[in-house]
């Protein structure tokens, strides 16, 4: 199996992912080193989002901010706007096509308007959707070139060229779409999907660049020790927007029980495991701004923080907003990695392995003076699919993680702060 390495370099958080795919469908010779993508994040809405260069001419965009896509960690597949979109490289990939047939494309898209990007016959379907307002839509399976940065061993950015960049085209006006981007960073003209599908973003990377095989026997980075862990990648069972027989294209860790400055959440454990419909478990995101979870697991959470947060004297005030546990944070100390108040540990199947949430990745100032626990309630309604856990944007910033899809183990430091770093001053 061929991998890919690539670096995301969000402003606070920076992933390298290993996605795994058959080299058979390799197109390039030259190997890159990695791939660096400048992700920026949105102040009003807390998404990570992108700019990508796309089309030929090469469309570069950097004052307009018509080819930003939004980071969606398990988003399936990169999509954007395509209306007015005019490119000579652009192709539709035809019904029937071997890439259809790996993009699991359900449906043939016809047109019987003037042809366009967005509006072309027998062209392969896919269903794209919004990772926010969580809908559904039809669009165009289509491919032109992209340009990215290559980053070699001296650290240096080179420009490089990716032909037959695979993306849905959605043409709003072609269905009547209303609200295509509703939600999305002001600007935004889709999405930018990472999810474990044979045409997510990293797959795409590792099957065009015919990267080398790459494992993490030791789960370390090069640069800092990490721990490591084997992971429930995979639910078996899908989950939405799109209900069906395949496994889950997001990102789930196995999470066994979380502590509190070493003190276990007395919580049901049960809830932190996928059942046999796909329920419970943990999954990563990037965009959920806060990790959510579900009442009976949030209150038992909140309820051990406020009582540890106390112990050392940290003075609770009113909740605000979507918060339930508030802080004067004129009694809480700084450290060098935030402020200093009640470790949470996410424990796994080994408890020597855990991942650890700093006050720098716990706490989200709200106004002067007040600190706030950045976790929110998810309710406990019971839908068709629910993540008792979804471990947010927040949570993840500032760490390094390193997934290693072939031999399913999630690489980790916890904060880079320990380290005196950061990923917006990693490279």
């Amino acid at each position: 199996m061929a991998t890919t390495t690539f670096t995301l370099h969000f402003f606070y958080l920076f992933f390298i992912l290993f996605a795994s795919i058959s080299s058979s469908n390799a197109e390039h010779s030259f190997k890159p080193h990695a791939f660096y993508l400048s992700i920026i994040k949105d102040k009003a809405t807390l998404q990570y989002h992108s700019l990508i260069d796309m089309g030929n001419p090469i469309v570069t965009n950097p004052y307009n901010n018509s080819f930003v896509l939004v980071i969606d960690l398990g988003g399936r597949f990169p999509w954007f706007d395509c209306s007015g979109y005019d490119s000579t490289t652009y192709r539709p990939v035809p019904c029937g096509s071997k890439r259809c047939k790996i993009a699991k494309g359900p449906d043939c898209i016809n047109c019987n308007r003037p042809l366009k990007p967005g509006c072309t016959n027998n062209t392969c379907g896919v269903e794209p959707n919004n990772p926010i307002q969580q809908f559904v839509v039809s669009g165009d399976l289509s491919e032109d070139v992209i340009r990215l940065d290559d980053i070699d061993s001296t650290r240096k950015l080179t420009a490089l060229d990716m032909p037959r960049f695979q993306i849905a085209c959605v043409d709003p006006n072609k269905f009547g779409v209303t609200g295509l981007l509703d939600g999305l960073v002001n600007g935004s003209r889709g999405v930018l999907g990472l999810g474990r599908t044979p045409i997510s973003f990293p797959a795409q990377l590792a099957s065009t660049f015919r990267l080398p095989n790459k494992t993490l026997p030791e789960c370390s980075s090069g640069f800092i020790q990490m721990a490591c862990h084997h992971l429930t990648f995979i639910n078996p069972h899908s989950t939405g927007p799109i209900f069906d027989d395949t496994p889950s294209q997001e990102y789930f860790i196995d999470v066994k029980s979380i502590k509190i400055d070493g003190e276990v959440v007395n919580l049901n454990t049960s809830l932190l495991a996928i059942d046999k419909n796909g329920n419970g478990g943990t999954r990563l995101s990037t965009t959920s701004p806060y990790t959510i979870m579900q009442t009976s697991i949030y209150k038992a959470f909140v309820d051990e923080f406020v009582k540890k947060a106390t112990a050392k004297k940290i003075r609770r005030v009113r909740s605000e907003g979507q918060f339930a546990a508030c802080f004067d944070s004129r009694t809480i100390s700084n450290t060098t990695t935030g402020p200093a108040t009640p470790n949470i540990d996410l424990v796994f199947e080994n408890e020597n392995v855990y991942w650890r949430i700093y006050g720098a990745n716990s706490l989200v100032k709200v106004k002067e003076n007040v600190l706030c626990l950045a976790f929110v309630d998810g309710g406990s309604e019971a839908r068709t699919i629910e993540t008792s856990i979804i471990l947010g944007g927040h949570q993840l910033e500032d760490n390094f993680l390193e997934f290693d899809l072939a031999s399913s183990k999630l690489g980790f430091t916890s904060s880079l702060l320990r380290h005196n770093r950061s990923c917006s001053i990693f490279l």
